[in-house]
């Protein structure tokens, strides 16, 4: 107790410190009004809530709004409410969602710097620039990027490339707590948004590709102590650890890199596990679990009521982070309480979430090294798609999946998903690899190539998740990197590579807006919310990410992209 007790003491002296440095050295530059205190309560109910209130809009993860007073009828009337550039020399990927409480508007840029701003106004509130070191960007993969903060009670957390997680005030800017999880540029990092639950802040790592060990943490709100932490690769002798070789558990990847999702009904919280380490499957043999599966948790402890493979002894890097969306099906007659995902290996799955039993698996991409499902969902993998050292295969899809990161969106009452998806193939060649700290950890070379038959590189599509089956799409020669966000109303926002925000009608994908071409093109999520009655679309324009450093010919197709960071409000022109 006289250790807990004086730990606490250091931390509120650092967290009272650190607070007042803050204050000095970056103070608001703008009166800020009152803030909501966001509860578990808030949260658990944030469908009726005007507000986007974490990274999904809802624990669900739809990412879809109840709003509907833009509608079909009006949308092409949307115009620039207001619009805020960011310093010149962040010119990496943003792929934060806004986040929007009352009138405050959250967003998160490349580096791990937090802006507020009057959510109706766009006037600056404050701003946190944690300047990390070169060593936190040394082994982050994919561009230094940051995709977003979650809120609770009156703090705004944030998870950062250093192994840092910060709870900020939300009113004022003031640093209130940091937790050091890790050490940075060893391979671990946080690029994801936390996911606030009740009394705990998850946060799941980075680093599959440099032989770390991922892990999911609930940490305390209050002080950042850590409440519980499980690895996602099983130790040797645990339930699990015999679907690898002896010894490769300490360095089998598995990184959570995604933000997860809730289920405030059963208490269970629904998290996504990445690729297994090395990259090359020939090291490895085995089902190599916990790695490409969907995890079912207990959100007080972290202890795991089931699991879900997507991929066995992946080798394609096709991971199983992508969002775990809630959704009520009824498929052949019978109804479910489902997960659907939209997974890196071209399937669209629906498994049933109280059991963990697949339901269905439908192909959206040409998939040729997971080829299918077992009746009991087991996947069905192509042997001559697994490379050895020194030969050399082709698949598809690529490793940067048939769908990545970028959020799907979830319409309950249509019920169709629209999907952001990726058609390119790729070439993978086996090579010999040994665990180094801190050096990539991948045993393989690759080489993105065009999807035979495919329109381009980019597609929207719409499925349909009683069947799995599609109802339309949207094609275009870049590659579609943007999530999107439904409406009640009937529409879906989603931005593209080339500049532009479009409203799409989400049952027949018809484009009923489109925007003025913005500073950049977009890989992040929009949200939409209403502030004093009055409904607002935001989204971050800032090319970036994967694309531009693995694409490939993805890559040349969209070089002439314009860098730099600019954040967009869009509402309603009455005039």
């Amino acid at each position: 107790m006289k250790k807990r007790s004086a730990a606490a003491s250091r931390l509120a002296v650092y967290g009272a410190s650190t607070a007042i440095a803050m204050t000095l050295n970056v103070a608001p530059v703008a009166a800020a009004p009152d803030y909501p205190a966001v509860t578990y309560e808030r949260l658990s109910h944030a469908q009726s809530d005007p507000g986007w209130l974490t990274y999904y809009r809802t624990y669900s993860g739809q990412s879809h709004s109840p709003l509907k007073q833009i509608d079909a009828s009006n949308v092409a009337r949307l115009k620039q409410a207001w619009s805020y550039q960011f310093p010149a020399d962040l010119k990496q990927g943003f792929e934060a969602t806004p986040i929007v409480n009352g009138d405050y508007l959250f967003v998160s840029t490349p580096k791990d710097n937090v802006y507020a701003f009057d959510a109706k106004t766009g006037t600056q509130l404050w701003k946190y620039e944690p300047k990390l070191g070169p060593e936190s960007f040394k082994t982050a993969c994919c561009d230094v990027v940051n995709r977003g903060v979650a809120l609770y009670g009156k703090n705004v957390y944030v998870a950062m490339l250093s192994g840092e997680v910060a709870a900020i005030d939300a009113q004022t800017g003031n640093l209130v707590w940091k937790k050091q999880m890790f050490e940075p540029g060893l391979g671990y990092a946080f690029s994801l948004a936390p996911l606030a639950l009740d009394g705990s802040i998850v946060v799941g790592t980075s680093g599959g590709e440099y032989g770390i060990r991922g892990y999911i943490a609930a940490l305390n709100p209050d002080d950042g102590s850590i409440l519980w932490k499980r690895y996602t690769i099983p130790n040797a002798g645990d339930k699990g650890s015999d679907t690898w070789p002896d010894g490769m558990q300490e360095h089998g990847g598995g990184a959570a890199w995604l933000t997860g999702t809730y289920d405030a009904a059963t208490r269970t919280l629904y998290w996504g596990v990445g690729n297994p380490g090395p990259w090359l499957a020939a090291l490895r043999p085995g089902d190599n679990l916990y790695s490409d599966s969907l995890l079912a948790l207990n959100p007080k402890n972290g202890d795991l009521k089931w699991h879900y493979q997507y991929t066995r002894n992946d080798t394609w890097d096709y991971d199983g982070v992508n969002t775990p969306i809630l959704a009520n099906i009824s498929y052949k007659g019978k109804e479910y309480d489902a997960i659907i995902h939209a997974d890196r290996n071209g399937f669209f799955h629906a498994i049933d979430r109280k059991t963990g039993k697949l339901i269905y698996a439908e192909a959206f991409v040409k998939t040729e090294s997971v080829t299918g499902y077992t009746k009991d969902g087991q996947p069905i993998a192509d042997a001559s798609k697994y490379p050895k050292a020194g030969t050399t295969i082709e698949t598809c899809p690529s490793f940067l999946g048939g769908k990545n990161w970028w959020s799907v969106s979830y319409d309950p009452s249509r019920h169709i998903a629209v999907v952001p998806t990726l058609h390119a193939c790729m070439s993978l060649s086996g090579k010999s690899v040994s665990y180094m700290e801190g050096l990539p950890y991948l045993g393989e070379g690759f080489e993105i190539k065009p999807e035979p038959g495919s329109e381009g590189y980019g597609e929207l599509q719409a499925i349909d998740v009683n069947t799995g089956k599609k109802l339309w799409s949207h094609w275009t020669s870049m590659p579609w990197n943007g999530g999107v966000a439904t409406t009640s109303s009937g529409l879906a926002f989603s931005g593209s590579l080339d500049g532009h925000l479009y409203a799409f009608d989400t049952a027949t994908g018809k484009i009923l807006w489109t925007s003025p071409q913005l500073a950049s093109g977009i890989i992040a999520q929009p949200s939409v919310f209403e502030v004093d009655g009055k409904e607002y679309v935001a989204v971050l324009a800032g090319y970036g990410g994967a694309n531009p450093i693995w694409g490939g010919p993805m890559a040349d197709v969209a070089k002439d992209v314009p860098r730099g960071g600019t954040l967009y409000v869009f509402a309603l022109d009455h005039s």
